[in-house]
C-alpha cells in the first residue's frame, strides 16, 4: 500500500514559500453528493417540516434522548453532533448559514459541483480556472495551498501549481485483484488459508456488491472519489497537523451524501445520514484538536453542491434540491449564531414548492469571508468572483 507521502504530487515550476507565521488559514470542506441540510439544522418550530417528513423528521427538542437539540427558537441541531459540534457552537466557534448555495438550478451533481468550484458565475466556463486558484493569484504567493484529495479539484486548478495528497479511501480495496489472487494462492493449504479468505470476504462486503442498485451507483459517482465520512475521521488528525505546520489554504472533499433511499431509520435521528453526520463531526473535531493554537486563526467552511427536497420521497429518503446550509467554524469565528437572510418555511416560500430557496449566494458569502481574512479590496474580490457582491455576515 502506498504511503501518504508517496501520493504527494509536488508542483512543477514553482516553489511555494513557507506559511506566513501568524497568518490566517482557510479550509474548504466539500460534501459531495448533496447532504440533507434540513435534517442537520432542523426547523423545529415549523409544523410544515414534520408534515413534510412523517418518517424521517428529527424529533422535536425535548421529546427524548434522540431529539434535536434546540439552538434557538427556530432551529435545532441533529443529535448526532451533540458530542462533537455542539461544544463548538457553545464556545462561539461554529455558525450556520441556512438558505445558502449556488444559483445553478440544474440539480445535477456534476454541473453544480463544477459551478461552485469554478466560481465564475454563469457562462462561459474555463475548467482550468478555479476560484481558490484565482485567490492564490491575488495573494501573490504569500500562502501555501494543499488539496487533500485523490485528484486536484477544479477550485484549485489554474496558473498557480498546487500539490495534492490522496487521503485514505475507506471501503476501497487495499490491494489490486491480481495481488489478492496471489496472496490467496500463497496461503492455500496452510492453517491461515481460512483466515485470509475471510479477511478478503469482509473487505468485499465493505466495498459492497459490484451490481449495486442504480441509486448506489449514483451516490458513488456523485462522490467523485472523495473520502467517505468514516475515512475522514481516520485522516483528520493528520490533515490538521499538516495544515498547522505547513499549509495555509486546504481543500478536503467528503463523499457519500446522496441519500435517495433509507436516509433515516425509525426517525431522522437514526440511520445512514446520522452516521455520516457523526463521522463528519468527529472528523472536524479531530481537525480542530490537531490544529492546536493555529485553530485561533483558522476558518473552515463546510458546503455541498445543493440541498435536498424539503419533503421526503417514497423511499424514506430525499431527492436533489436547491438551497442548503453552510457551516462556518474556527477559533476566530463569531459563532453560536445562525446568520444570513431567512424565511418562514411554507409551500409558498419553498423554491418551486419543493426545495429551500437560495438567499445567500455561495460566491458572495465566500467573497465576504475572504475580504475579512486577507483584506482583499473590491478589485481583488472581483478577480476571484467576477460580478459578485461580497456578503459580510460579520462572521470574522
Amino acid at each position: 500500500m502506498q504511503s501518504a507521502a508517496a501520493c504527494l504530487a509536488l508542483p512543477m515550476g514553482r516553489l511555494w514559500a513557507a506559511p506566513s507565521p501568524g497568518g490566517p488559514k482557510f479550509i474548504l470542506v466539500f460534501l459531495r453528493g448533496a447532504y440533507d441540510a434540513t435534517n442537520l439544522l432542523v426547523p423545529h418550530a415549523s409544523d410544515f417540516y414534520y408534515e413534510a417528513r412523517p418518517h424521517i423528521a428529527v424529533p422535536r427538542p425535548g421529546s427524548g434522548d434522540d431529539a434535536a437539540i434546540a439552538l434557538d427558537a427556530d432551529w435545532a441541531l441533529h443529535p448526532s453532533l451533540r458530542d462533537n459540534m455542539l461544544p463548538l457552537w457553545r464556545a462561539g466557534e461554529l455558525a450556520f448559514v441556512p438558505f445558502a448555495g449556488t444559483r445553478d438550478l440544474s440539480r445535477s451533481h456534476f454541473e453544480t459541483q463544477d459551478h461552485i468550484e469554478l466560481g465564475q458565475g454563469p457562462d462561459p466556463r474555463d475548467y482550468d480556472d478555479g476560484f481558490l486558484n484565482r485567490l492564490l493569484t491575488q495573494l501573490r504567493g504569500g500562502v501555501r495551498p494543499m488539496a487533500f484529495s485523490a485528484q486536484l479539484p477544479l477550485c484549485l486548478r489554474g496558473p498557480c501549481r498546487v500539490p495534492n495528497l490522496a487521503v485514505a479511501q475507506a471501503g476501497r480495496p487495499a490491494i489490486a485483484p491480481r495481488q489478492q489472487a496471489l496472496l490467496e494462492r500463497m496461503w492455500s493449504a496452510t492453517p491461515q488459508e481460512a483466515s485470509v479468505r475471510e479477511a478478503f470476504a469482509v473487505q468485499a462486503t465493505v466495498r459492497r456488491d459490484m451490481h449495486a442498485p442504480d441509486w448506489v451507483q449514483e451516490m458513488r459517482a456523485a462522490s467523485r472519489g472523495a473520502v467517505a465520512p468514516r475515512g475522514f475521521v481516520l485522516e483528520a488528525t493528520r490533515i490538521g497537523a499538516l495544515m498547522r505546520d505547513s499549509f495555509d489554504i486546504g481543500f478536503i472533499d467528503v463523499g457519500g451524501w446522496d441519500t435517495h433511499v433509507g436516509e433515516a431509520g425509525a426517525n431522522g435521528s437514526e440511520g445512514q445520514l446520522a452516521m455520516k453526520l457523526r463521522s463528519l463531526g468527529d472528523g472536524l473535531a479531530a481537525l480542530r484538536r490537531a490544529m492546536g493554537p493555529a485553530w485561533r486563526r483558522t476558518t473552515v467552511v463546510v458546503l455541498s453542491e445543493f440541498g435536498r427536497t424539503f419533503r421526503e420521497n417514497g423511499n424514506r429518503g430525499t431527492d436533489h434540491g436547491h438551497g442548503s446550509v453552510y457551516w462556518v467554524l474556527g477559533g476566530g469565528v463569531r459563532g453560536g449564531r445562525i446568520v444570513g437572510e431567512q424565511v418562514v418555511l411554507s409551500p409558498a416560500t419553498l423554491d418551486q414548492n419543493r426545495d429551500y430557496p437560495v438567499l445567500s449566494d455561495d460566491r458572495d458569502l465566500l467573497g465576504g469571508l475572504f475580504r475579512r481574512l486577507w483584506g482583499l479590496d473590491a478589485r481583488q474580490l472581483q478577480a476571484v468572483f467576477p460580478a459578485s457582491r461580497p456578503l459580510d455576515l460579520q462572521l470574522l
